[in-house]
């Protein structure tokens, strides 16, 4: 069975008007921190059964705080604690934080994709969003990488961005297109109550935009990107053939994973563990042996619930073999019914082998899953 590691590097030089993942804009602790994350991985070393890691992943946050040679540790202590044949190693990165230097020294402890939060190319929609970087880096870093060697690039970009017109998405796109990635991740801006965003809607000085400008862009994002050779294979994400993130498609497969250090969540099959989101917590915990976590055992209807959720966010959908197998009589008869309304108008997809909302209806998926879930009455 292929399993991921996720490993949370919880802070950030600066605070985006739209992020709500924990993190901490003081770096006082980077050094504690990077001991507590190399113990929690020792740990946790039979959490997934004796399974082997295929993909790593350093998300966050800001994994770019971490200079190459502190990254490597991580990846040994992995290395060392769990069987690995990690064909995927993945590192988030903003533009303002590679170098030519940076890059070829992570080349060197053999990350091979990366994960740029690009965001936009626009510098009023860069500034709008309290980014660290400027224009001129997000156009100039992806060349900068692929000099150092990396072919497997993945670039972020929001939309949905208060005063974003029509033509600059798409200019935005074209731009994206043009430097010859080979993933893009594609999210529309969400207000979160906590955020800097959030916290100025409520006092009337930020404004979301509609939901027909939002389809609009959608459908530029999914024509643009399909017509310049992406696959649309999950609700957020495109990818040149062969391309797809292997570590994100093991989450969306129902694979399991594990996930260390601060907020960080982990699905052991039956189960979902997730850390304290507070620096400071984890790192007394850890520190002294005592509990981060916690623990929820899910109920079958929960594991039905997830199946949903995870699967048709993917243009693979649903295996109705894997429903029937892992499911009984009663959550199969309540999930038939549930699609009824959904086949009938052409949100849903019956091929007889799997169940999947076509991708033109991914941007109303959410609304089509929740109402696929089981509650009880």
């Amino acid at each position: 069975m292929v399993a991921g590691f996720y490993i949370h590097i919880p802070f950030c030089k600066k605070l985006c008007s739209y992020c709500d993942f924990y993190f901490s804009v003081s770096l006082a602790n980077k050094d504690e921190m990077l001991t507590a994350l190399v113990k929690e991985i020792a740990e946790r070393k039979d959490y997934l059964g004796g399974e082997t890691i295929r993909t790593l992943y350093f998300g966050g946050g800001t994994p770019t705080v971490y200079s190459p040679n502190e990254l490597k540790q991580l990846v040994d202590a992995v290395k060392e604690c769990y069987p690995c044949q990690i064909e995927e190693l993945t590192v988030e990165a903003n533009p303002d934080d590679l170098t030519p230097e940076y890059l070829n020294e992570l080349r060197a402890i053999g990350v091979n994709r990366l994960s740029i939060g690009i965001q936009s190319f626009v510098e009023r929609d860069l500034v709008l969003m309290n980014r660290r970087h400027d224009a001129r880096m997000a156009l100039d870093v992806v060349p900068m990488a692929q000099a150092a060697g990396f072919d497997n690039i993945s670039i972020d970009l929001i939309y949905g961005i208060p005063g974003q017109s029509e033509e600059e998405w798409v200019a935005n796109l074209d731009m994206a297109l043009s430097l010859n990635v080979q993933h893009i991740s594609s999210y529309h801006l969400s207000i979160e109550p906590k955020t800097v965003f959030g916290n100025q809607m409520k006092r009337g000085l930020f404004h979301p935009i509609d939901d027909e400008a939002s389809e609009r862009l959608y459908h530029h994002l999914e024509e643009r990107l399909t017509r310049g050779g992406f696959e649309h294979y999950e609700v957020s994400n495109f990818a040149k053939p062969g391309f797809y993130s292997k570590h994100n498609t093991s989450y969306w497969t129902y694979a399991k994973y594990i996930g260390v250090g601060p907020s960080a969540h982990s699905f052991d099959g039956v189960s979902r563990q997730w850390n304290v989101a507070n620096n400071t917590k984890y790192l007394k915990a850890v520190a002294s042996s005592l509990p981060y976590c916690e623990k929820e055992q899910m109920s079958i209807e929960e594991q039905y619930n997830e199946l949903i959720l995870t699967s048709l966010r993917t243009v693979w959908g649903l295996n109705k073999k894997v429903l029937a197998d892992r499911f009984g009589e009663k959550l199969n008869g309540y999930f038939y019914k549930a699609i009824e309304p959904y086949t009938k108008c052409g949100k849903l997809i019956d091929d007889g082998t799997t169940i999947r909302i076509p991708t033109e209806h991914f941007l109303v998926s959410d609304g089509i899953m929740s109402d696929l879930f089981y509650v009880e009455a």
